[in-house]
């Protein structure tokens, strides 16, 4: 038995009136960085990099991060998918790049998540997320939906959170809601894929790109025994070095 581990590390620098967030995920099959600069409350300057990618074309991701730029901080982080379309972005750019805006809005120095989704078992798991270092979330999950309150990690999820959890709790569940689908990911042969399927689901899955964005075989990696390592690259960078 395997399991996919994910870090999400975040970081702020500077004040209310001017300052920078940098964010940083690690997984089996990404290792992505965004960076937010922010003045007067609102975003000014956004960058993406991919560090390891499943496509040739995610690393072009990062342009898209652009439709940010002008919105104001919002403590809420999925708020960013109602300034630009989420499905022309990097789901996981994008998904740092909110992460970050909402930690410049709240002026927090650093939080750092570790998620554990262990290889299911009859379509069964348990989903655990920490939050620096404090477990926050213990998910028993059938197929899709969490056992206990009944609900559906599919469409409406973040709506549920939002409206139910506290803003804390919120945030953490709607990461670890995304780890506990792409998670599935660990049951396929992925490096079987010549290029991107045309799903229209991100940026690189857009059917005029499908077919040319690469699949780049070798790029998933296995932490199941290696938590420790994950971001260890992105240290200094997040130290602001």
């Amino acid at each position: 038995m395997g399991a996919f581990r994910r870090r999400i590390v975040i970081a702020h620098e500077g004040g209310p009136r001017r300052g920078t967030a940098r964010a940083a995920l690690e997984d089996d099959f990404h290792h992505f960085r965004a960076a937010v600069d922010h003045e007067f409350e609102q975003v000014l300057h956004v960058e993406g990099s991919a560090l390891r990618n499943p496509y040739t074309l995610c690393p072009s991701a990062a342009g898209p991060l652009n439709g940010l730029v002008g919105m104001r901080l919002d403590r809420i982080a999925s708020s960013v998918a109602r300034v630009t379309e989420a499905s022309l972005q990097c789901t996981h750019l994008f998904d740092l790049a909110g992460l970050a805006i909402a930690t410049a809005a709240m002026q927090r120095p650093r939080r750092q998540y570790d998620i554990e989704v262990p290889d299911r078992v009859n379509g069964r798991t348990q989903a655990k997320l920490w939050a620096n270092g404090d477990l926050l979330l213990d998910w028993q999950l059938d197929g899709l939906v969490i056992a206990g309150p009944n609900v559906s990690l599919r469409e409406g999820f973040s709506r549920w959170a939002l409206q139910t959890l506290s803003p804390d709790e919120a945030e953490a569940a709607i990461v670890l809601r995304r780890c506990a689908m792409i998670s599935l990911g660990r049951q396929k042969n992925l490096d079987i894929q010549i290029h991107a399927m045309p799903t229209g689901h991100c940026h690189v899955q857009q059917p005029e790109r499908a077919a040319l964005a690469l699949r780049i075989v070798g790029s998933t990696w296995d932490f199941s025994e290696r938590a420790a390592v994950l971001c260890a690259d992105d240290e200094k960078w997040l130290a602001f070095g």
